[in-house]
């Protein structure tokens, strides 16, 4: 039996034929060389598996299922015989940035309270535009500890975290939260230690049509809402369920609320959520003014966007601008303007 490599990749692959190749080339161009990838072809109708056993590097390992049993269940067949002292999470489409492992083990070894590392990313749409994701620019574990509360602030191929965490969690993801099961996995991994991200991008995130965001988002909003009902239960009890699904709907998922009432209710529970996450965990003044800072570009985004598709009316969103300090009179009178013009439009 060989040493174990310091990073074991695991990467679920359907029909992925197109795009996977370039994927293992970012991993072959990663400075630090001592990873193994574990492919799952979970039992693709395309080339996949001949793209991914054509090749010649011993480091990758392709285990061919004969029954797609979905990506979950993919990935944790891959984690099941990874033997790195990290798992590297990846998907099929997506591309490693040269010096990504090397700087999430460095961090990773230096902060031992630290169980798992995501990092900034870039997005690549289908016309070849590179843009940054919409994601905090700047982080601490404190400041991603609270935004796990209202919101995913990790891109899942940017993930790697600690080998004894990842086998201790049985499953490592859960196929019942599918679709959503990056996002309980940040939360289900809390007692083995901290949630990080390395605020330099170092993924390139693919959006295209084909992606499970795209084809499944009623389920993935469900499952994402069952994640963070657990999460707001010590906090709200009985009420957590509602709290998650106006989160989900309309801070994670963008939905504009219906009406002031709503945009009331909104707030009023992420305040509260808030009060309460403070009390519990205690932070300086600098992670304080970073939740405070990237809880008002939230809470703002929700106003605009309810402003300009004309469920709430200028005197609303001034009124909710008493807990929004990122959010000018400028900035509303534009969001009011392309309001207007939709409800010209639609009548």
């Amino acid at each position: 039996m060989t040493r174990p490599p310091t990073v074991s990749v695991v990467m679920a692959a359907y029909n992925g034929a197109r795009l996977i190749g370039a994927t293992l080339d970012s991993l072959a161009a990663q400075t630090l060389t001592d990873w193994e990838a574990i492919v799952v072809d979970d039992a693709s109708a395309d080339d996949t598996r001949v793209v991914v056993a054509a090749r010649r590097d011993p480091r990758i390992h392709l285990i061919a299922l004969s029954r797609n049993g979905g990506p979950v269940r993919a990935r944790n067949r891959a984690v099941g015989v990874a033997r790195g002292r990290y798992i590297a999470a990846l998907d099929q489409d997506d591309l490693c940035h040269p010096e990504r492992f090397a700087r999430q083990v460095a961090y990773l070894d230096a902060h031992p309270r630290v169980a798992l590392l995501g990092t900034a990313a870039t997005v690549l749409d289908e016309a070849g535009t590179l843009s940054p994701a919409r994601h905090a620019a700047t982080s601490t574990p404190a400041l991603i500890g609270w935004l796990l509360r209202i919101g995913n602030p990790l891109v899942w191929s940017s993930v790697m975290l600690r080998g004894e965490a990842a086998r201790a969690l049985h499953p490592f993801t859960r196929p019942e939260i599918l679709y959503a099961e990056d996002f309980d996995l940040y939360h289900r991994v809390a007692p083995f230690g901290m949630v990080a991200r390395l605020d330099a991008p170092l993924l390139t995130y693919r959006s295209h049509a084909g992606g499970a965001s795209q084809r499944y988002e009623e389920r993935m909003l469900a499952s994402a809402t069952r994640v963070l009902a657990a999460d707001h239960r010590a906090t709200f009890g009985d009420g957590a369920g509602a709290s998650a699904g106006l989160v989900v709907r309309h801070v994670m998922h963008g939905a504009p609320v219906a009406d002031r009432a709503a945009l009331a209710r909104l707030g009023a529970m992420i305040a509260a959520l808030k009060a309460d996450h403070l009390a519990r965990h205690p932070v300086g003044n600098a992670d304080r003014r970073l939740i405070e800072w990237e809880t008002g570009r939230r809470w703002a985004e929700v106003v605009r966007i309810a402003l300009a598709a004309g469920t709430i009316g200028m005197a609303d969103a001034l009124a909710a601008r008493a807990v929004l300090p990122h959010l000018g009179v400028e900035q509303l009178a534009w969001a009011r303007l392309v309001g207007g013009m939709r409800r010209v439009l639609a009548s």
